[in-house]
């Protein structure tokens, strides 16, 4: 077995941009070059949609479930200012198409897509970024593609079995199958209860209940996520999260062989600190940054602090200067 570097780092929590760094505003807005963008067919011809911003080494996001951007709304312009971003839309979210099949929403179909769209954008080696699922479909496209992978990023998310471990606890994986089959004999009383949640009233219950940090999650960022898992329809948002709770990439961990950092928050009722930290314990040379106070939501929450940590572990492991480190 290879021999193991673990650093865990911790930065106190900041509600605000660090004195001297940019603002949320503009690191949503500060997007270098015009978009690339376009549709690739997966192997069972549904359409995948992809975007490709920036210049510069490749860097390629995986979303979490139900997101078609929400986490990366803050750290994709700030990457993009030194990197070639690209992110896509797994398959029956944002502007891609409805699975062909739609039992095909399995973590390694997911990762197929993905392998088809780098394929497509001809990136080379790149560090992968993965938030929530993301992280899940991020090791599978490392099992496929090693020789493609330049680093892992894996932020808020597990190796596997998820389902398992909410609010580390087993219930939502037995409760998952009762629930999925209530919602195929009621499809259509199912989907308008779906769609018809208010997000105002959705995030005040995230917000009450400790999903999220009710101190820093902002309320526009919670809403465009709630408003894309209502367009997504329930049925194929709980397969997926079936399959999610189903896989596991726990046997692949000791054979990673490249730069690895573990973002974990503190506060994750989805993917709990532990399951990170037991990650990083069995990925090779691999590092683990916990962030105080953060929720599953960290990424949003917090993007000053996250944003601080990818740039040093950018340039400490990789000699990528990025970000702010490019006009020092």
């Amino acid at each position: 077995m290879q021999s193991r570097s673990h650093r865990t780092s911790l930065i106190p929590q900041t509600n605000k941009c660090a004195q001297g760094s940019v603002s949320r505003v503009e690191l949503e807005e500060r997007v270098p070059n015009e978009p690339r963008e376009g549709f690739v067919t997966a192997q069972d011809g549904t359409k995948i949609y992809w975007c490709a911003r920036g210049s510069g080494p490749p860097l390629m996001m995986f979303d979490g479930i139900g997101c078609d951007g929400f986490a990366w709304r803050y750290l994709l312009p700030h990457l993009a200012q030194t990197h070639r971003v690209i992110h896509w839309h797994y398959r029956g979210h944002g502007r891609s198409g409805l699975p062909a099949d739609p039992s095909k929403v399995e973590i390694p179909v997911l990762a197929e897509d993905a392998v088809t769209v780098f394929e497509h954008v001809g990136a080379g080696r790149a560090v992968l970024i993965g938030h929530s699922m993301g992280t899940q479909v991020a090791l599978e496209f490392y099992r496929s593609q090693p020789e493609s992978v330049a680093a892992l990023i894996l932020c808020c998310g597990s190796y596997g079995q998820v389902t398992s471990h909410f609010h580390n606890s087993d219930r939502l994986k037995h409760a998952l199958p009762t629930i999925i089959k209530a919602v195929d004999h009621h499809l259509g009383i199912a989907r308008a209860i779906w769609g018809r949640v208010p997000a105002g009233l959705a995030y005040r219950i995230a917000r009450l209940s400790g999903e999220v940090d009710r101190f820093a999650i902002r309320e526009d960022d919670f809403r465009a996520y709630w408003s894309h898992v209502a367009s997504m329809g329930p049925k194929l948002f709980l397969s997926m999260l079936e399959c999610a709770g189903e896989h596991s990439a726990e046997d692949l961990l000791e054979q990673i062989n490249v730069p690895t950092l573990v973002i974990a928050a503190e506060r994750d009722t989805f993917s709990p600190p532990e399951r990170a930290q037991r990650m990083a314990s069995l990925i090779p040379n691999s590092e683990l940054t916990m962030i105080p106070e953060g929720s599953h939501a960290a990424v949003v929450e917090q993007p000053d602090t996250v944003r601080r940590h990818i740039d040093r572990f950018l340039l400490e492991r990789l000699g990528r200067v990025s970000g702010d480190f490019a006009d020092q």
